[in-house]
């Protein structure tokens, strides 16, 4: 699978029972998907109306954590209740957080929902890359990720659209109840397509970490308090609490003490250790969506419609990239590895200077000049995405498939999450929580800028990444 003649077609993934069980897999990233955007656009309407301002980065920070816990258990929910009962418990326990947000009297509860979504959502996505491997032959991996990418580009359709008409009309409860008949036809779906607990039994149960991934789930919820305070010492020892939490989990797992991630993970000379870095830091970049449509409608006084459609851009540019390189070849892929990260950071630091610019829209009425930089950001994510997942597979040891593939959205949320918080810290210190256009200027320029360096940082680190799915490497099992 080393090369782009190897890997299937579109035509031979959607054809017969490849197709119907794709579908499938991809329901639960939609139902998190459209999710995430309806939210990030209804939530100046909801800090409007519930209050709670202080509070913004925590929404997510906190939907986020809570989605670690839910992917981190992915691996060992499919071993216990199989593939279709999981799916079925992610969006049981989805359908409840959802239905609990738009009954919410405060932004406090609000919170609370916003948990146990995050916990339905997370062990949907991780039963979603998990399954790939389980339900479908190497060669259909790349293009089965980028599928499964893509479907944030549906949510950058229908998200923003539902979040922006209800936010605009005042009914912001309605976006969330809008979820629940989605969620509902995905479980008819995977209720009659995914194979039984006895059918999907594959691999032997291993104990869960669960002290470990409370651990982790700790961790960012210790930067998320960190990043609600201007004090830098606070922020300074908060830091310093996650680092360390970071360094006992990573010690124990070295040590071999029922790990939770897999082998190699923690050493960047090792691919799956690059490649997870690579996933981690790409991740945080695109983390400051989280704020830009705060960013349009106070400092360019855009509505939440077209705001949300803007910051939509970013997912459309990651289906975008997944689709069209994923069925490249590995030397192709390299090429990518560095060229992909090092477009979105360019792309993040123009946003950096043009998001702050209010006369971009005041006076030379150009707001769509950043269509281009947001749609950069994540297409430089996506183009190396398809890759970065397939060798996470192929460098995998046996025995520890599940473990690496759940692993990747344990990551990925991890590294979004983090990202939320120090999002947080950022603006914090820059003035966010003044309400100003000032605060708001000096928050867009210090959050995009910073966060354009991380793409850069995967750069500096990538070379075990480079070298990872060889074709003199024995591939994962099938």
């Amino acid at each position: 699978m080393s090369t782009s003649q190897q890997t299937a077609s579109w035509s031979e993934l959607f054809s017969g029972k490849n197709g119907i069980r794709a579908v499938a897999l991809c329901g639960g990233v939609v139902v998190h998907a459209i999710n995430v955007y309806i939210v990030t656009t209804i939530m100046p309407s909801v800090v409007q109306d519930l209050g709670g301002l202080e509070y913004y980065a925590w929404n997510t920070t906190l939907f986020i954590a809570a989605s670690i816990l839910g992917s981190a258990l992915s691996s060992s929910a499919i071993g216990r209740l199989g593939l279709r009962s999981s799916y079925l418990s992610a969006i049981l326990i989805f359908i409840l957080g959802s239905m609990g947000a738009a009954m919410t009297p405060s932004m406090t509860l609000l919170l609370v929902a916003r948990t146990i979504q995050g916990l339905g959502g997370g062990l949907l996505l991780g039963l979603s890359f998990a399954s790939v491997r389980m339900v479908f032959a190497p060669r259909f991996w790349p293009r089965t990720m980028a599928l499964i990418s893509s479907m944030w580009g549906v949510a950058t359709l229908a998200g923003p659209a539902v979040g922006g008409i209800f936010a605009e009309s005042g009914a912001w409860r309605l976006a969330f109840w809008s979820t629940v008949p989605v969620a509902v036809g995905v479980a008819l779906l995977v209720n009659s397509q995914l194979k039984t607990k006895k059918e999907q039994r594959e691999s032997r149960l291993v104990q869960t970490p669960i002290l470990k991934i409370v651990l982790l789930t700790l961790s960012v919820l210790v930067l998320s308090f960190g990043s609600l305070t201007t004090s830098w010492p606070l922020m300074m020892l908060c830091l310093v609490v996650v680092v360390s939490i970071i360094y006992g989990i990573a010690r124990d797992d070295l040590n071999g003490n029922n790990p939770l991630f897999p082998s190699g993970t923690y050493s960047l000379k090792q691919p799956l250790g690059s490649l997870y870095a690579g996933i981690g830091l790409m991740s945080i970049g695109v983390t400051s969506e989280v704020f830009i449509p705060y960013f349009l409608q106070h400092i360019h006084g855009i509505r939440p419609f077209a705001a949300g459609y803007m910051t939509a851009l970013m997912s459309a540019g990651w289906t975008t990239g997944s689709i069209l390189m994923s069925g490249r070849s590995r030397q192709f892929a390299n090429k990518l590895l560095i060229i992909s990260p090092l477009l979105s950071a360019l792309c993040l630091a123009i946003l950096g200077v043009l998001m702050p610019w209010q006369a971009l829209s005041l006076h030379h009425h150009m707001t769509w000049v950043m269509f281009i930089p947001l749609f950069g950001v994540g297409l430089g994510v996506g183009m190396i995405w398809p890759h970065l997942s397939t060798r996470v597979f192929l460098s995998t040891q046996p025995g520890q498939e599940n473990m690496a593939s759940a692993a990747i959205t344990t990551l990925q949320m991890y590294a979004m999450s983090i990202g939320a918080a120090l999002a947080g810290m950022i603006t914090t210190s820059a003035g966010f929580n003044t309400g100003t256009l000032a605060g708001a200027q000096r928050s867009a320029s210090w959050l995009l800028l910073c966060f354009a360096l991380m793409p850069i940082i995967f750069v500096c680190v990538s070379k075990a990444a480079r070298q990872a799915g060889q074709p003199t490497e024995p591939p994962a099992d099938a």
